[in-house]
């Protein structure tokens, strides 16, 4: 019987990525589906109306959220939307955007970093579009964001952080440097620097990300969740 795991590791290394994934087959549940991914415009639209649901208070999901839901998707996943988001309590991507269980593929890490986070989340990204097939890949930044202000008043005061707190805020860092001089608010200014950082970060990444994004297939995009009112600002 032919290794699953050897199979499926053959698949990513051989499977067109010289050639921008073309043809590029979904994984669910260790089989392979001809189903065409969907489009990532159309998968944004839907993002930014469910947020405007989420904003007004009506939304139209919950009746995918119940146990038997979760149920249906326990022998795979095809999630049309990967989102990475900061760790922050406030921010939950599910409910910002009104989406049931299974549509999103949610990577969290404090200050949504990507710059400089090594392969566990490049890994989970390029997991997320090679085998599960998601063509959008949205950077969610947000405001007040804890780890970006760190950033700012640790490089401001030029203090020392405890632990790796130290490491996390370095790579912020970049974008705190790269917003100085801009004018308004300075933690909002780096909040969507670090997030356009990151989004060009991801479509450089080298062998799957970049060649996807290239080719037109993957749409990678940034945006800025606001705590107080809850929209999303989609970033150019």
């Amino acid at each position: 019987m032919p290794n699953p795991i050897a199979s499926r590791r053959d698949f990513i290394q051989a499977a067109g990525l010289a050639a921008g994934l073309g043809g590029l087959k979904t994984l669910v549940a260790g089989e392979a589906t001809n189903e065409a991914p969907a489009d990532p415009n159309a998968v944004l639209a839907s993002l930014i109306e469910g947020n405007r649901r989420f904003v007004a208070g009506t939304p139209s999901l919950l009746s995918r959220r119940r146990p038997e839901d979760f149920a249906a998707l326990a022998e795979g996943q095809t999630p049309t939307a990967i989102i990475v988001a900061c760790a922050d309590s406030r921010v939950a991507p599910e409910l910002i955007f009104d989406q049931g269980v299974g549509d999103l593929f949610v990577i969290r890490i404090a200050g949504n970093v990507v710059t400089g986070a090594g392969p566990v989340v490049k890994g989970s990204l390029e997991f997320a579009v090679a085998e599960l097939g998601a063509r959008l890949i949205l950077v969610l930044g947000h405001t007040a964001c804890g780890a970006v202000k760190a950033a700012v008043e640790h490089i401001d005061k030029k203090d020392k952080l405890p632990g790796s707190i130290e490491g996390l805020v370095d790579l912020i860092r970049p974008a705190v440097v790269a917003a100085a001089g801009q004018p308004g608010d300075k933690v909002d200014n780096v909040i969507k620097t670090n997030v356009k950082r990151c989004v060009e970060t991801i479509k450089g990444v080298d062998p799957i990300l970049s060649k996807v994004a290239a080719s037109g297939e993957l749409k990678v995009v940034g945006g800025v969740y606001d705590l107080k009112s809850g929209r999303v600002e989609i970033l150019d």
